[in-house]
């Protein structure tokens, strides 16, 4: 279990060095990111057929899905702060007349 954890942790490391931007992610979140990214790129290498049942995601497979789950989380992000700031700009506040 530790070692699954860690595995998350480097690959989701990895995934934030090579993904551009600014991420205000924590060592956890990241953790948990690169472990999602390894279960969901081992599900997709099973449907393809790279991967046989039982078998886990390699580690190149494990980082773009990680790359995926990063790419996602960061679109779910940007389109909602975006979205809060335009909510912001529409309200109208009350002006001081001269």
């Amino acid at each position: 279990m530790i070692g699954f954890i860690l595995f998350g942790l480097v690959v989701g490391l990895i995934a934030r060095f090579i993904m551009p931007g600014r991420d205000s992610m924590s060592l956890p979140v990241t953790a948990i990111l690169g472990i999602i990214g390894s279960l969901v790129a081992g599900w997709f290498g099973r449907a393809v057929g790279w991967y046989a049942e039982g078998d886990g995601a390699g580690f190149i497979v494990s980082t773009l899905g990680a790359l995926a789950l990063l790419f996602a989380y960061n679109a779910f992000v940007r389109r909602r702060s975006a979205r809060a700031m335009a909510d912001r700009s529409k309200k109208d506040y009350p002006r001081k007349v001269a």
